[in-house]
């Protein structure tokens, strides 16, 4: 099967040659650029799950963070939390992977991000198919995953894991578990 590939412009583009503040998070919402710091309680969750998933994927696909991921949309560009990449992919003439290429994404929610993590990404994501959306909120101390996605912008399956119980990740021929008993809750680190 041949890979699709993307033939619109990508959001990316418009950010070429520019030079971006570091310490910034870059990501492009509805054609704006949005930046916004990265949290503490956003850096150690993903920081304690992400060897958690490179370890249980043991080469059978990849983990990404803060990497800037082709949607096939030029008003969209997203550079998820943490992306899982799924086997056999490969990257476009632009050097990046394409939204078909995530088997789940990962968004951490911090209070800047709240309305991109829990909707217009939610719809992003479940039009582009990706199978897997997980929204870790540390204020809630919750993860919801989200399965089977609809084309109209829409999850058809939800489940709600607190933080202390195992997070699955339900992938294709595997499941990746995630131990969140070290997630932070907001107000919990001193």
């Amino acid at each position: 099967m041949t890979p699709m590939v993307m033939d619109a412009p990508s959001a990316w583009d418009v950010l070429d040659g520019i030079s971006l503040p570091r310490g910034y998070r870059v990501e492009i919402t509805e054609g704006k650029i949005v930046m916004t710091p990265q949290g503490e309680y956003q850096w150690k969750i993903i920081l304690r799950a992400a060897p958690q998933i490179e370890q249980q994927l043991a080469a059978h696909g990849d983990i990404l963070s803060d990497v800037m991921i082709d949607f096939p949309s030029s008003q969209y560009g997203y550079a998820p939390d943490l992306a899982i990449i799924a086997p056999g992919s490969v990257r476009n003439s632009r050097g990046r992977f394409e939204w078909h290429s995530l088997e789940a994404v990962l968004e951490v929610v911090s209070k800047s991000s709240r309305d991109n993590d829990f909707a217009k990404k939610f719809r992003l994501y479940a039009e582009c198919g990706i199978p897997v959306y997980v929204v870790i909120d540390p204020e809630d101390g919750v993860c919801t995953v989200y399965r089977q996605p609809t084309r109209t912008g829409a999850y058809g399956d939800d489940t709600t894991v607190p933080f202390g119980q195992d997070l699955v990740l339900p992938l294709p021929g595997r499941d990746i578990t995630v131990r969140t008993d070290g997630f932070p809750k907001t107000g919990e680190l001193g």
